[in-house]
């Protein structure tokens, strides 16, 4: 199965963020981001494991218990299942998200 970026709906998720749900199955989802600059990803957890991946521009990753991490294009960051985390836009970014399972909430909607 393959999936055009340009055929996805997007889908504005919070002021300034935006998504795409690209490929998926089951057990394994790929999610793209864009976030504006200032954006704010709240604070959140889920039983997934989640990798996310900086495409371009550069954000600030908080996960509970740990230093905040700036990343910017080409950095990855692994967040284990339950842990609370979220980020900060410190410039337009865009951002890939891979999680296993697959997020059934975002596909519900």
């Amino acid at each position: 199965m393959h999936t055009k970026n340009s055929e996805i709906i997007i889908e504005q998720v919070s002021t300034g963020i935006k998504r795409k749900i690209l490929s998926h199955s089951e057990k394994l989802m790929l999610v793209e981001l864009s976030m504006a600059n200032g954006a704010q990803g709240s604070k959140h957890s889920h039983p997934h494991e989640q990798i996310t991946y900086v495409v371009s521009g550069k954000v600030s990753f908080y996960e509970e218990g740990k230093p905040d991490s700036i990343l910017i294009a080409g950095d990855s960051y692994y967040i284990t299942p339950n842990s609370v985390h979220g980020l900060i836009a410190l410039e337009d970014s865009k951002i890939l998200d891979i999680f296993t399972p697959a997020r059934e909430d975002f596909l519900k909607k």
